[in-house]
């Protein structure tokens, strides 16, 4: 049978003392109070005796180590998937994006359309990869059990705004996602749907710093 339950598993706090954007820029690892995050996260569900069979991650350095407590807690290799990886965006490396682009005319383009947005991949093509990458995994279980799969917030937000039938444009500011967040999903008939959301590093969320995300 298929995986019981796709657990969508958000990486934790990321190294970023210039607070840049910081995309798809390689060398942005976890904090050391980022891997304390994603160990929270992985004990939380080991301590649950979740039955987690099969382990995939972003191919991101910081989602890379967020996976590594699942591993040992797990005893799984950790597989990579493209379609978990956060999305482009043309104001990476900069610290403010949109006021910059202000004063410089040629990048006006970049933000003539939010609803799309115009800075960066599409929208639905986030949700569409990350959906198909959902299926994938669910399909990968051939004696049920779970999936965990690490990504990013705004993957992990198309995926839950899609299932909700919510429009994709959104304010970045009220993404339910926070660092080291586990939002579990289930196939219920021909569709998947969201039957979860929890915080294992709610108690570090306090001193952490959650910046730099597309």
């Amino acid at each position: 049978m298929p995986a019981n339950q796709i657990h969508l598993v958000r990486h934790g706090e990321v190294f970023n003392p210039d607070g840049v954007l910081y995309g798809r820029i390689e060398g942005f690892g976890l904090s050391t109070l980022g891997h304390r995050m994603a160990e929270s996260a992985a004990l939380f569900l080991r301590n649950q005796q979740a039955p987690v069979r099969t382990l995939v991650a972003s191919p991101l350095q910081r989602t890379q180590e967020s996976a590594a407590p699942w591993s040992r807690r797990f005893d799984l290799e950790i597989a990579t998937d493209e379609r978990l990886i956060e999305p482009t965006n043309r104001f990476e490396g900069r610290q403010t994006g949109i006021r910059q682009t202000l004063s410089h005319p040629a990048e006006w383009p970049w933000i003539a359309n939010p609803l799309k947005p115009s800075w960066g991949e599409a929208y639905v093509s986030i949700a569409a990869r990350m959906l198909a990458a959902v299926d994938a995994a669910w399909r990968s279980v051939d004696d049920g059990g779970d999936v965990v799969l690490v990504s990013h917030q705004l993957p992990i937000w198309m995926v839950h705004r899609s299932l909700k039938g919510e429009r994709l444009f959104h304010d970045p500011r009220r993404r339910r996602c926070s660092l080291s967040s586990i939002t579990t999903l289930e196939r219920h008939g021909d569709a998947f749907v969201e039957v979860n959301y929890r915080e294992p590093a709610a108690t570090l969320l306090a001193t952490a710093v959650d910046s730099g995300a597309v």
